[in-house]
């Protein structure tokens, strides 16, 4: 039974099998097919869960939003750093912080956390092993003061 920290069916499929989104082509496509109506959590790892998923309006801002700041600070000419658990008809969106990736091969140590994870499940509490730059608490900041959400 889920409870207002934990969602069994959310850290499962968090915890799952994701594929990623190699090109920016993709990325362009993916997020074109998603449904910004259709419940979507957004939440920034390092700030606080959100209770209630967002509206579209607030979802068409947040991808448009985070897209430019993937092509602005992902220095590679591949995308790589989005992973969804169905690349059609996504549930959970993993979107990787372009400034704190870790390692690949997860020979760090610790679990690294997305940046941002979009889900349409109400997501578990997830505290990150990191220190969420001021900037980006900043950037997330700026997305809720443009949606009207401060």
């Amino acid at each position: 039974m889920p409870t207002p920290e934990h969602n069994p069916e959310f850290d499962a499929t968090f915890d799952g099998t994701l594929y990623s989104l190699l090109s920016w082509k993709q990325l362009a496509a993916f997020w074109d097919r998603l449904d910004p109506a259709a419940g979507w959590y957004l939440y920034a790892i390092g700030e606080d869960r959100p209770e209630a998923p967002a509206d579209a309006a607030h979802v068409i801002t947040f991808v448009r939003e985070i897209d430019n700041l993937l092509h602005k600070d992902h220095h590679e000419d591949y995308c790589g750093i989005v992973y969804a658990d169905n690349l059609e008809q996504p549930k959970l969106i993993k979107i990787y912080d372009p400034n704190h990736l870790g390692s690949s091969c997860g020979s760090i140590g610790y679990r690294v956390l997305p940046g941002w994870v979009m889900s349409l499940m109400p997501p578990s509490d997830l505290s990150p092993s990191h220190f969420v730059p001021q900037n980006r608490r900043r950037w997330w900041q700026g997305f809720l003061d443009a949606i009207g959400v401060a």
